[in-house]
């Protein structure tokens, strides 16, 4: 550090040519400066300026150092500013987990704004079944896991994203799509496709209550996961309660239809606690930030 410290003082009298006028620059007295590039010469064992009482000329030493010299502070600065924006949270990585329903469009919009106002943080993101996610968070294999309806669990902190309405999803030719909304009752004598409980309990759980408020039981039709085509739904052999954030990809024959009253689906953001790293810290005003532009949490 003292060698670059005194590469600076040499590169301003260089360019000034002049003692006086670079310590100026520089903000120190001019017989340190003086005194700085003495010990300069001394370590390189080699003379780098000319001097007389009318100029300061490099000499041809001086000259490569001058040329070199300036590329090297540069990139000192550069690697300096880049090392400390770990501190600030400007740079850094961030392990990030989603559930594949929350893959629509909620966890690509935090990702992007994350992205957008921090664009010196590395994000390695998975899509991971529940179980997964719940315990890559709690090990610490995952700084933050985005999932629907997830249980209470002692180490992790649960971040309220976003309250999804739900809708019904069926085929266009379904008797039920000419209606705007539907009511749950209108479900019951209908085949529910459904992921198995084990799938995500609280999910599972809370897509039942709905039928359960309504006082119906209708039949349930376990869904296969990643079924991003709803086949069963595409074929007319069932429908599903699925949240407003696959409309974008659906299939053109199939339509979507909110439930009424309206109903809402739980999306949180995991993590273990006060955010230690800034990089997190980062990521929640970014999560806060999308779900209040898009009215995330009104129902």
């Amino acid at each position: 550090m003292a060698e670059l410290r005194r590469l600076r003082y040499f590169l301003a009298v260089a360019e000034e040519r002049n003692f006086t006028r670079a310590a100026a620059r520089l903000l120190i007295a001019q017989p340190a400066l003086s005194r700085q590039i003495r010990e300069l010469e001394k370590e390189m064992g080699v003379r780098l300026l000319d001097r007389t009482t009318q100029y300061v000329e490099p000499t041809e030493a001086g000259r490569l150092l001058m040329e070199r010299g300036q590329a090297l502070v540069r990139e000192a600065d550069r690697l300096w500013r880049e090392v400390r924006g770990f501190a600030t949270g400007a740079k850094g990585s961030l392990s990030f987990g989603y559930s594949a329903s929350t893959g629509y469009e909620t966890a690509p919009a935090l990702l992007e704004r994350l992205a957008e106002t921090n664009p010196g943080i590395t994000v390695d993101a998975k899509l991971l079944s529940t179980a997964e996610l719940l315990a890559a968070v709690a090990d610490g294999t995952l700084d933050a896991g985005l999932l629907r309806c997830p249980p209470p669990t002692p180490q992790l902190v649960r971040t309220l994203v976003r309250l999804e309405p739900q809708g019904v999803l069926m085929h266009q030719g379904h008797p039920l799509a000419a209606q705007s909304e539907l009511p749950a009752i209108a479900l019951a004598e209908e085949t529910i496709l459904l992921h198995p409980r084990e799938a995500n309990p609280g999910h599972y759980d809370a897509i039942t209550a709905i039928f359960q408020r309504a006082g119906i039981t209708p039949e349930f039709r376990p869904r296969r996961l990643f079924d991003t085509a709803h086949t069963p739904v595409a074929q007319g052999k069932a429908v599903a309660v699925v949240g407003a954030s696959t409309l974008p990809g659906l299939p053109a024959d199939l339509v979507w239809r909110p439930l009424a009253p309206a109903e809402a689906i739980e999306i949180h953001l995991l993590t273990r606690g006060n955010p230690s790293r800034p990089a997190l810290a980062h990521l929640l005003r970014a999560t806060a930030a999308v779900a209040r532009e898009h009215g995330w949490l009104r129902v």
